[in-house]
């Protein structure tokens, strides 16, 4: 009996359709089998440098942050995290990681946008300045309470800068442990396993009422939530998108934004007070940044192409035609 041509066009269908997933699954497991090649064998001397990463990357710099903003403001907390990338050319440049060439332009625009961005820094965490709006929140009456918060802010204007060396040591530690253990989803994996064990000794000699572990409102759920799902799963997937189509600079040069709207959000929402010497160390920070970018992008045109902003995230329909013709030689 001789099939009807619609059911010899469904199984033909039907069998292009699974030699075609078969093939996507042997490329998934070439893919799989591929990265787990890459994981080197695991040595003390890793361990104890994926601890280190975790103590800067995670311990040091979430606790200082936190600190820092629980004693300041979140405004000028997101002033002070400009100056990560200048802090970072510091350490990078003292440890022969960046070099600096001042007879170009590009390297004395490194080294003046280094200086103001350290420079607003200082002049965020030294001088307070007379307040810019006159808000009636946060505001407190008395010599005593205006000598406390005046101590507070210093103390939340170190424990920010503390945040920053941290967050800068842990990028420039991070690069040669990199190169040692490039499984970077195992690199993190272990990097928060150890941030998470720092926190809890921490926290057990710190909280030891366990009246203060229960949540006892939908708004510290919310806030939990919120920390997990947007500022970390969607940042960290929209700044890995962003960095794949135009590079890290490009993404980096949108930093400075955050402080003008941190700024305006914490002063309508929150009601913080805008001081002058916040805003004068920010305009310098801001200023400092876009000089070492600018420094740090024209000298990667003069030895490198630059980065393309049209290149796809993921493969288009012609590229996994090339990539299933190519998979199918190998298929017997």
């Amino acid at each position: 009996m001789t099939p009807s041509p619609c059911v010899t066009i469904a199984e033909a269908q039907m069998e292009s359709r699974l030699v075609k997933q078969s093939k996507r699954l042997k490329i998934v497991t070439t893919v799989a089998l591929d990265i787990k090649n890459q994981r080197p064998s695991l040595t003390l001397s890793l361990l104890v440098q994926f601890f280190l990463l975790a103590l800067l990357g995670i311990t040091a710099n979430q606790g200082f942050y936190l600190l820092g903003l629980y004693y300041a403001s979140p405004t000028f907390a997101s002033a002070m995290q400009n100056s990560v990338p200048a802090i970072t050319f510091i350490l990078a440049l003292t440890l022969r990681l960046e070099k600096v060439n001042m007879a170009r332009r590009n390297g004395l625009a490194k080294v003046i946008g280094t200086i103001a961005s350290v420079g607003g820094a200082t002049i965020i965490t030294l001088y307070k300045g007379p307040p810019l709006l006159q808000l009636q929140s946060h505001q407190t009456l008395g010599d005593h309470n205006s000598e406390e918060m005046q101590q507070n802010w210093r103390w939340g204007c170190i424990y920010l800068l503390g945040h920053c060396f941290s967050w800068a040591g842990w990028m420039v530690f991070q690069a040669p442990v990199v190169k040692k253990y490039p499984a970077k989803l195992s690199l993190t994996a272990f990097t928060c396993f150890f941030g998470l064990i720092q926190f809890l000794i921490i926290a057990a000699f710190v909280e030891t009422d366990l009246r203060n572990w229960k949540i006892v409102s939908l708004q510290e759920l919310f806030l939990i939530l919120y920390a997990g799902i947007v500022s970390s799963a969607i940042v960290i997937f929209l700044q890995t998108w962003c960095i794949q189509k135009g590079g890290p600079v490009f993404v980096a040069a949108f930093q400075p934004l955050q402080t003008v709207l941190v700024a305006l959000m914490a002063a309508i929402i929150l009601g913080d007070q805008l001081y002058s010497g916040g805003v004068i160390g920010a305009i310098l920070i801001v200023l400092g940044l876009y000089l070492v970018l600018w420094g740090k992008t024209s000298e990667k045109n003069i030895t490198e192409p630059p980065s393309s902003l049209t290149k796809p995230l993921l493969l288009n329909e012609e590229e996994e035609i090339k990539v299933d013709d190519a998979a199918s030689k190998d298929i017997p």
